[in-house]
């Protein structure tokens, strides 16, 4: 009888036990949610810090997104960012992981650059041929497909906050005036393969010399009527 009862109270002490263990769980679990200015906002504050060092922007991965897109963007290379992201596989990037670009303190300021849907022009023109070499390279196409000779390019760009700069970079796209650098009247666009170190570039193009379905190297030199575009 006495082992019964000496049993019977461990069971009730160790019930006891249980349950106010259980409402001091339930307790501190609201106060995480509704002491927000305090513990609550310092515990869930570090979780939600950036994976970037303070000099440096952070991009957030969208559907669509290629990291050679995001590093033309950033006028760098998709190899630089793939090391500095410890990213192993270029091709594998998810919606949402962020993506540190080195050595800017911020993010591209003004409206989104837009993507185009596929390449419309005429298969064999520099422009059909410029917008499907940069969709190889980037994942992107241009999205201007009407009023677009090749010499309108720059304008259009700007018009789809594309980035048109004087500089060259390897990737981008080069457009030329009318008789600028051998383009006849309608400009031309070609895309740079290699930057040189005289700051020459070498561009594939297509529709430029005696045989014009042809895919030739050409080296262009930066210069008045010369501009590059990227997304």
């Amino acid at each position: 009888m006495q082992t019964h009862s000496r049993a019977w109270r461990f069971v009730r002490e160790h019930r006891l036990a249980s349950v106010i263990i259980g409402h001091v769980s339930v307790l501190l679990v609201v106060g995480l949610f509704f002491c927000g200015g305090v513990l609550g906002t310092q515990l869930f504050g570090a979780f939600a810090q950036s994976p970037c060092s303070g000099g440096d922007a952070t991009y957030i991965v969208h559907g669509g997104d290629t990291l050679g897109a995001i590093a033309a963007r950033y006028h760098t290379s998709w190899q630089k960012l793939a090391s500095y992201n410890h990213i192993h596989n270029a091709n594998m990037i998810y919606v949402n992981q962020a993506v540190c670009i080195p050595g800017r303190s911020q993010v591209s300021s003004g409206p989104m650059p837009v993507r185009g849907r596929g390449n419309f022009f005429p298969r064999g023109q520099c422009t059909w041929y410029a917008a499907e070499r940069y969709h190889q390279l980037h994942g992107i196409y241009v999205p201007w497909t009407t009023n677009s000779d090749a010499w309108l390019w720059t304008t259009r760009a700007n018009q789809f906050h594309w980035h048109v700069s004087s500089s060259p970079g390897v990737g981008a796209i080069i457009d030329l005036q009318p008789w600028v650098q051998g383009a006849y009247g309608l400009g031309h666009v070609a895309v740079v393969e290699r930057v040189l170190s005289n700051g020459h570039v070498i561009a594939s193009n297509m529709n430029w010399g005696a045989q014009p379905w042809r895919v030739v190297d050409v080296e262009f030199a930066p210069g008045p009527g010369v501009t590059f575009i990227t997304f």
